[in-house]
């Protein structure tokens, strides 16, 4: 039973949030985004701090281990990230190089052609080479993995975690696969094959949420340190990444719409805690 709930919730977040992504886009819903990344935010902090935390440190884990892995998984995901802007940084870099080395030599030339150089810098930016498609996949099945283990150590410790747990992961890929679409969509020009695409790479979460099964069945004693990596994950997520693309100047009503979407986030894991009992 537990191993069917895990394959259902790794599918519904790994693949349901791909297409809930690509009917979003299609319906140009994108003016809603900013709800989206409230709601994410706040369904991710709910399900760190009132739900997974708790549980990790209700077991006979020690609090001071248990804070100090929450410590190291932040630390470890900010690396992260900034591993990844690093290799973006650099391959900007060397796209520059290469369009400066295509460019006239002679003063006259440079500035005849400079507006038509300028032109493909912004092309090259803007849609990036075919080859950033697969790297977007590649990034977004390690991703999904990671999502399937988190899931299942969640829902091995108690279904109405595991399920609190797919609706948060599910929210907070949303938004990030309707980016994903966008470039896929600009590196094959086909739509359909970009949804394919991204579904398929979705569908690693269930292999991720098999991994996690068979090994958490083995070592019981460190769900309390999966439970708290999950949790170091959401809440690095929801602080470092949606939060701050919700901290702009806005209106008053445009500012209370984000924090009532933010709060409609925290309610959804509230009331789905009670349903699933």
């Amino acid at each position: 039973m537990t191993l069917l709930a895990i394959l259902l919730g790794t599918i519904a977040a790994g693949v349901g949030s791909v297409w809930l992504a690509a009917l979003l886009g299609m319906a140009m819903l994108a003016r809603y985004t900013q709800h989206m990344l409230s709601l994410a935010a706040g369904a991710l902090m709910a399900t760190a701090f009132m739900h997974l935390l708790p549980e990790a440190f209700e077991s006979a884990a020690g609090a001071h281990e248990l804070f100090a892995l929450l410590l190291g998984g932040l630390v470890f995901f900010f690396l992260l990230d900034k591993a990844e802007l690093w290799h973006h940084g650099h391959e900007h870099s060397l796209e520059e190089e290469a369009l400066l080395d295509h460019e006239p030599q002679d003063h006259h030339a440079h500035h005849k052609h400079h507006g038509h150089a300028h032109h493909h810098h912004g092309h090259a930016h803007g849609h990036g080479p075919r080859s950033g498609g697969w790297t977007v996949l590649a990034g977004d099945s390690v991703h999904a993995f990671g999502d399937g283990i988190l899931i299942a150590s969640a829902f091995m410790a108690d279904m109405q975690l595991g399920i609190v747990a797919s609706l948060a992961v599910l929210a907070h890929e949303v938004p990030h696969h309707m980016g994903d679409l966008v470039v896929l969509r600009h590196t094959s020009r086909n739509s359909r094959a970009a949804l394919i695409k991204v579904s398929l790479a979705g569908t690693v979460t269930a292999l991720g949420g098999l991994v996690g099964y068979f090994l958490l069945t083995q070592l019981q004693d460190y769900l309390p340190y999966f439970l708290v990596a999950a949790s170091s994950s959401f809440v690095y997520v929801a602080l470092a990444d949606l939060i701050p693309q919700l901290q702009k100047r806005l209106s008053l009503s445009a500012t209370a719409a984000q924090v009532a979407w933010l709060l409609v986030g925290i309610a959804l894991v509230t009331v789905v805690s009670g349903l699933a009992h």
